[in-house]
């Protein structure tokens, strides 16, 4: 992989300026329109003309990684035009403005007008407001992109809809080992669910966006993607760095990211299964069972590293925490099911989210009701 240091060269195209909010109600099928604020005369700061826009979206409570971001988004900036959605407290956010002055082209607060609960999601529509190119780059702020990784997403977004790249922890202290045996499975069973994506702005804008109302928003993303009839592609060579959470955040994720799966009734079913399957082992005193199923798990593993070159940025120690990481999922499945029933969803920035993603049948009938109101139907 090389480093940021060489600048693209492709004109940048322009699109209609609108964004259609997803987040539909039966009583509510054709929503009002989300207009973008006009354009201001002449390149903004920070602006290079690159044919890629970069939307990153964060919500900082404190400036601990600023330096080591800041440097990123220097070397970014050669190779994509850089709109940061900021909603950290005032202090935090006039900071970033003095750090990133002529580095970013825009730094902004989410828009007033966006009514949603996950604020990543209030994040990326406002950002998608204000990109001017037709390729787009969704990033959370651990990701970090280098000059290849960014030349393959532009190229790939000439023929797809969405790319959805494979992250990968570095460094790797244990619990990024521990949660990287997650990417490994998934990767052995199709795709990962990174964080970070390619868009076309000009689907993102015919479908209207993404609800914003859901937990699971990279899922909601891709099956609103799909929904359309958006082309995806999953490319899993396409490895894109991302900086490990601290010990606290790991913990503190646990749940949450198993609430995910209720989007996925069979894969959630799978780890509910888990523990009852263990007891009935252990009750029968066959422990040889638990561990012929450790075993294939590692063996699942092993099988998503050893994909498209993975052994070179996942180690082999990672396919062994498998186990591990299955048994946390299925402990913590049920705790989220306990969640959902008894308390009505999950806590995320102040209230509880019930909903972790919508099928992509739901998403499917409401673009055919948007298209249908329209005369635009999707593909």
């Amino acid at each position: 992989m090389t480093t940021l240091g060489r600048r693209s060269q492709a004109p940048s195209r322009l699109v209609p300026s609108r964004l259609v909010p997803s987040r539909l109600v039966p009583s509510r099928l054709v929503p009002s329109r989300l207009v973008r604020p006009p354009a201001s005369a002449g390149p903004g700061p920070g602006h290079v003309g690159a044919a890629l826009d970069y939307v990153l979206p964060l919500r900082w409570d404190h400036d601990a990684g600023l330096a080591e971001l800041t440097g990123y988004l220097r070397g970014l900036a050669r190779h994509a035009r850089i709109v940061v959605i900021d909603g950290s407290p005032s202090p935090l956010f006039e900071r970033h403005t003095r750090a990133w002055r002529g580095v970013v082209a825009e730094h902004v607060r989410p828009d007033d007008d966006l009514r949603v609960a996950n604020g990543k999601v209030a994040g990326v529509l406002t950002g998608m407001r204000r990109v001017r190119g037709e390729h787009v780059v969704i990033a959370d702020d651990d990701v970090r992109y280098d000059a290849d990784a960014l030349a393959r997403v532009h190229a790939l977004l000439g023929h797809a809809d969405l790319v959805r790249p494979q992250n990968h922890f570095h460094p790797l202290p244990w619990h990024a080992r521990w949660d990287s045996a997650r990417t490994l499975l998934n990767r052995g069973l199709g795709a990962d669910y990174p964080g970070t994506f390619g868009v076309r702005r000009s689907t993102f804008e015919r479908m209207g966006g993404y609800d914003g109302d859901v937990l699971f928003e990279n899922l909601e993303l891709i099956r609103t993607v799909r929904a359309h009839g958006g082309r995806e592609v999953r490319p899993l060579d396409l490895y894109v760095r991302r900086l490990p959470p601290g010990t606290r955040r790991f913990w503190s994720q646990r749940v949450r990211q198993a609430y995910d799966d209720l989007a996925q009734p069979v894969r959630m079913a799978a780890f509910l299964a888990v523990l009852p399957s263990v007891g009935v082992a252990l009750w029968r005193r066959r422990p040889g069972l638990i561990a012929v199923g450790a075993a294939m798990v590692v063996g699942l593993a092993e099988i998503g590293r050893r994909r498209a070159g993975g052994r070179r940025v996942f180690p082999a120690t990672s396919s062994l925490f498998a186990p591990v990481w299955v048994a946390e999922r299925a402990t913590c499945s049920w705790a989220a099911l306990a969640a959902r029933l008894l308390l009505g969803g999950v806590p995320y920035a102040g209230r509880r989210l019930r909903t972790a993603a919508h099928s992509t049948r739901r998403l499917r009938r409401r673009a055919l009701a948007v298209g249908t109101a329209s005369g635009r139907l999707p593909c």
